[in-house]
């Protein structure tokens, strides 16, 4: 017995249930609004996993395509679904990296204006008079408070001045030269201006806290900045080598520093607005801004400023607060891209009838085709519309009838084919299988039909008198008909034969041809049809006295050849089976030692060559005359080989029959 299938190790996890735990954790990355970016990258992964998994299966199982149907599938898929599905990747990609860009672009902006808005106010105090500042300062600070709340001033140098008071703002360190941005001072950042006029330093600082940074652009979205603790050197986009810091992930707030793990709070502010329809998805986005470090005034690292916005955020504020016309327009991308789906769903539908036409009528052009492979030729396919489809379906049909027909007629020729066998080897049976012993005489007759059944007759036949008959005709036409006629010959000639001996009393075979040749016309005239007849030669030989009496009916003159001298017996009477009453004559002639006689019919001497030239008398006697020394087979042979040889047809144009005598000494 066969040994069962291996069973498969407990918890091993196929490819294919990889493949959808994968895609249902892309669901839920796509849903979870915090980790858009990681959703698309594995969705991109899928993608590719996809293709190149159904490339391998087209390629390794040929049979996924041998349908028709699939194939042209398959064709639309990669003609009009790709480059769809690709467009469809590459808008959103876009409009993932204009939205961020524009968003980001919107707040490092507003966020290096506001910053200048504390250069001159910096460089004011640093030229200001020592009484002036603190009015100065007063004066600045509700200017300021909307833009960079919480803003804090030191002045140092003669007339000092902290406001507001109390402030625990110390100046920063004296290798400080005039600046403007942003400062991480303390793990935290800052809006900075800062002034130097000889000795006097004015120092503006506002934290970029949340209050700030929600107010940089209003509505735009959240917007987080990472706050490392103090010490630690490095930044999101560009850690310290030395320091190897890590983030663990977007929204992590432990960092790997050396080997410890340092946690740290992002300043995040604003939140990410309403959702306006389908396709307002969130986007995030990076930024880098400079940033100088408060101990070290020569340094500037890049941080990254993170904005998560919607696409509708953006356009009311691109469009200066007009949302209305934002959200039109927002709809109105909504309602484009819905009519292209709509377009391409409508495309997809007349694509899917066209290809269920088309494979409909090849599959019922192979189902019919199947049924012929099995016999059935009453297989017919149905056949709709006046395309070329139905033309192809009808031209089947017809072809299927026509086949049918053939195959009765195919049928019917091998019966005939049958009967035809059965009538050769009957006709092979009808012709002498050997010639009589004589004493003077020695004798050779053949036939080769031109097709299955030969229409020529031949025959001899030793008398009781120890005589020899013999004869030889031909019979109009070809085929079945000529055959039968030939052997209704033979009977009647040897029904006649015996009849005639009795009736004569022909003890010494003195009976007359004529007589004979007269009775075997009338009855083929009273037993066939009026256009059969025959041609017919019919002798006597006297194996005493080597007298041939014979009596010729229309049949072509055979050849006497005795001593180098062609002598053709004459005709005595006209052909057989065509008239009434016919009277015929008798004839004699002698064979002696070495001489030839030569009967034949004229598939012997009537075949043409190529420039219509018979074969003739002359050519069957000069060739006989060569060959005079040889036994009778190799005449015969030599004769029909100069025959072939002559017309050079594939196949015999009529029966040829030989009938050749020889007196022996």
């Amino acid at each position: 017995m066969p040994e069962p299938p291996p069973a498969k190790a407990p918890g091993k996890f196929t490819r294919k249930r990889v493949l959808l735990a994968l895609i249902a954790l892309d669901v839920i990355l796509f849903a979870w609004k915090g980790i858009g970016g990681l959703a698309v990258l594995l969705a991109f992964g899928l993608i590719f996993y996809g293709l190149v998994s159904g490339l391998k299966a087209l390629f390794r199982k040929s049979t996924i395509i041998w349908r028709l149907r699939n194939r042209l599938m398959v064709t639309y898929v990669f003609i009009g679904g790709v480059p769809i599905l690709l467009i469809l990747v590459l808008s959103f990609l876009g409009a993932w990296i204009v939205v961020g860009q524009v968003a980001t672009y919107l707040v490092t902006s507003e966020l290096t204006r506001r910053a200048g808005m504390l250069e001159n106010p910096a460089r004011f105090l640093a030229r200001a008079r020592p009484s002036e500042r603190a009015a100065v300062a007063a004066g600045l600070v509700p200017l300021l408070r909307d833009k960079v709340p919480g803003v804090e001033i030191v002045v140092t140098g003669a007339g000092g001045l902290n406001f507001p008071e109390g402030t625990k703002l110390e100046p920063p360190p004296k290798e400080w030269t005039d600046y403007t941005g942003v400062v991480r001072r303390n793990g935290r950042y800052y809006l900075m201006g800062f002034a130097r006029n000889g000795e006097t330093e004015a120092l503006l600082l506002a934290p970029l806290g949340g209050p700030a940074l929600s107010n940089l652009i209003p509505g735009i979205g959240e917007i987080s900045i990472y706050n490392f603790p103090e010490g630690v050197a490095g930044t999101l986009e560009d850690p310290a080598p030395d320091k190897g810091i890590r983030v663990q992930s977007r929204t992590s707030k432990a960092v790997r520093f050396g080997d410890r793990d340092v946690d740290f709070t992002p300043s995040v502010a604003g939140a990410v607005p309403a959702q306006y329809g389908i396709l307002d998805r969130p986007f995030w986005w990076v930024n880098e801004i400079e940033v100088a470090e408060w101990t070290q005034p020569n340094v500037r690292r890049q941080i990254g400023i993170e904005v998560t916005t919607r696409t509708s955020a953006v356009l009311a504020t691109v469009f200066s607060g007009h949302f209305e016309f934002a959200e039109k327009t927002l709809y109105a991308f909504i309602g484009v891209v819905g009519l292209l789906a709509f377009v391409e769903l409508i495309s997809v539908v007349i694509g899917i009838s066209m290809t269920r036409t088309i494979t409909g009528a090849v599959h019922n052009l192979y189902q019919g085709t199947v049924r012929i492979g099995l016999g059935d030729f009453t297989a017919r396919v149905p056949v709709k519309g006046t395309d070329q489809l139905a033309d192809l379906g009808d031209s089947f049909n017809k072809m299927t009838q026509q086949l049918s027909g053939l195959v009765e007629v195919a049928k019917e020729k091998e019966r005939l084919q049958s009967e035809v066998s059965i009538a050769t080897e009957v006709q092979s049976r009808l012709f002498p299988l050997s010639a009589p012993l004589m004493q003077t005489i020695q004798l050779l007759g053949t036939c080769e039909p031109a097709r299955s059944v030969s229409g020529d007759y031949y025959d001899y036949l030793r008398l009781p008198s120890g005589n020899l008959a013999l004869a030889i005709g031909d019979v109009a036409g070809k085929g079945i008909s000529a055959a039968l006629l030939m052997a209704s010959i033979q009977s009647i000639m040897r029904t006649q034969l015996v009849a005639g001996l009795i009736r004569e009393g022909a003890v010494d075979g003195h009976f007359s041809t004529a007589t004979i040749v007269e009775q075997l016309s009338r009855q083929l005239y009273a037993n066939t049809s009026s256009e059969k007849y025959a041609t017919f030669f019919f002798g006597v030989y006297d194996d005493t006295s080597r007298i041939l009496r014979y009596t010729n009916a229309g049949h072509l003159s055979p050849l006497l050849i005795s001593s180098g001298n062609i002598s053709p017996l004459e005709v005595t009477g006209t052909v057989i089976g065509m008239f009434p009453s016919v009277s015929y004559e008798e004839r004699t002639v002698g064979i002696a030692a070495g001489d030839l006689l030569i009967a034949y019919t004229d598939g012997i001497t009537e075949p043409e060559n190529s420039y219509g030239e018979e074969f003739g008398i002359e050519r069957l006697a000069d060739i006989v005359l060569k060959n005079q020394k040889c036994e009778l087979p190799e005449m015969v042979a030599r004769v029909r080989e100069s025959v072939r040889l002559w017309s050079g047809a594939p196949e015999l144009p009529d029966d040829m029959t030989v009938l050749i005598a020889r007196g022996l000494a």
